[in-house]
């Protein structure tokens, strides 16, 4: 069986893991642009918050205050700090969902189509998991196409970051966030400026939309433009063609900025700028202070709660070292922009989120990493399966930790969390994932 097959494979057995609910108020947010643009046709989100909010008011005491209570200080509408790109790429499968209700309804069932009912909210989640499964294999793709990664390495080496990073959680526990749709935008992006590097202006618009598509989902996947940005410095440097290095960038730019000019418009109506919510904009500090924490915090640091990306990241040398192909550096730097753009944010340590989630819209990048350490080890199968497998139980585990709350889940806490790692989880693992899929209301209560 083919790599891609295998990927296709083990989506399929992780879509009953999929969670069809909205818990929180930034999965929320996102869904409130899907539900207003197609019921209400308006950018008023008040409804939709308090449908939310009246099904769990105790749990969502802290939605309630900033989102019910408080309005844009410029505008006086409700608040939305969530861009609208999942909601665009959730759209598709929101309106067969609507289709599948009306035609329901239409034969008796009591399905409500208001927009909100399960359906509904069952079509964005799988939405998120079909489109984060679309980016991994692009992932894939490229290492194969473009990196001539041969085969073991290429499948295992996605599937582990499929499996032993924050990707799992965010396309199967909370497929509500914009985690998937970032994955894929990302990755749609980054495979076609490797696929039309060379190619000339026409192609690098496409390039530029998908980059724009990036931004709409979430703000900072636009500094993955960085990469073909550079890499146009690169080519200049070695062609000396200043006219096509100009139309190319004017295309990347000028489409990336029209993809994106929807968002700009929607910001302009909700806070009465054209970016980002002032309420947003006072949480960054641009020198990035935190730069380091963001990597190495033993509490919230990437590398603490995800041990795979540090050897993915590394790897990103390794794979310099042996291809000296020069889009690696370019890629390599849309990293570290990732790092410095989370280190300026005040709110760096996602705290009570599942690791660090706002890195997995790199995840095509550390694919790039992982895939040439994992060539190097693949004549040694069983060790390579043995090492990325310990990788895959770390957190694995540590999600059963954090849903059933037995660790701090504001932070990792040592050596709690490792103990519990060996000893407790290890316990309830089993019966943790029985009622996962068969009674997940028991499992929540059985947490609390």
């Amino acid at each position: 069986m083919s790599g891609r097959r295998l990927l296709v494979l083990l989506f399929v057995l992780t879509l009953p893991l999929v969670s069809p609910r909205l818990r929180g108020a930034d999965e929320i947010e996102y869904f409130a642009w899907l539900r207003s643009a197609a019921f209400d046709r308006d950018l008023d989100f008040a409804n939709e918050y308090r449908h939310f909010y009246e099904r769990d008011p105790q749990g969502l005491q802290g939605f309630r205050q900033t989102f019910l209570e408080l309005r844009e200080p410029l505008t006086g509408r409700p608040i939305n700090f969530g861009p609208l790109g999942s909601a665009l790429l959730w759209s598709p499968f929101y309106l067969l969902a609507h289709l599948g209700v009306l035609v329901a309804r239409a034969l008796g069932a009591g399905v409500a189509a208001d927009g909100f009912s399960l359906p509904y909210v069952a079509a964005a989640c799988y939405g998120s998991a079909v489109w984060g499964c679309a980016g991994l294999l692009l992932a894939h793709d490229a290492l194969r196409r473009f990196f001539d990664v041969s085969e073991p390495a290429a499948s295992w080496s996605v599937a582990a970051l499929w499996l032993a990073t924050p990707v799992l959680y965010y396309l199967t526990v909370a497929p509500g966030f914009s985690h998937g749709c970032s994955l894929f935008a990302v990755a749609l992006t980054l495979w076609l400026f490797l696929r039309w590097r060379e190619a000339g202006a026409a192609r690098w618009a496409l390039v530029g939309a998908a980059g724009g598509l990036a931004a709409l989902v979430r703000e900072q996947d636009g500094l993955f433009l960085v990469a073909p940005g550079l890499w146009l410095l690169f080519d200049l440097w070695r062609r000396r063609d200043l006219r096509a290095a100009l139309l190319r960038g004017l295309a990347l730019g000028l489409t990336a900025l029209a993809v994106f000019a929807p968002q700009m418009l929607a910001y302009r109506a909700l806070n009465g700028t054209f970016g980002p919510s002032p309420l947003v904009k006072r949480k960054m500090s641009w020198a990035s202070p935190h730069f380091l924490e963001v990597l190495f915090d033993p509490a919230h640091g990437l590398y603490l709660w995800s041990p795979l990306l540090l050897v993915a990241t590394l790897g990103l040398w390794w794979a310099w070292r042996r291809r000296r192909d020069s889009a690696l550096p370019c890629l390599a730097a849309a990293l570290l922009l990732q790092v410095w753009i989370n280190g300026a944010v005040l709110s760096w340590t996602q705290a009570g989120a599942f690791g660090s989630r706002r890195f997995v819209g790199a995840t095509f990048v550390f694919a790039l990493g992982l895939a040439a350490l994992a060539e190097r080890l693949q004549a040694r199968r069983a060790l390579l399966g043995a090492v990325l497998g310990v990788f895959v139980w770390w957190n694995v585990s540590l999600m059963a930790q954090f849903g059933l709350k037995l660790m701090d889940r504001q932070g990792l806490t040592w050596p709690a969390v490792a103990v519990n790692q060996l000893t407790v989880v290890p316990q309830r693992l089993g019966r943790t994932l029985w009622l996962y899929l068969t009674d997940r209301e028991q499992l929540l209560r059985e947490s609390r």
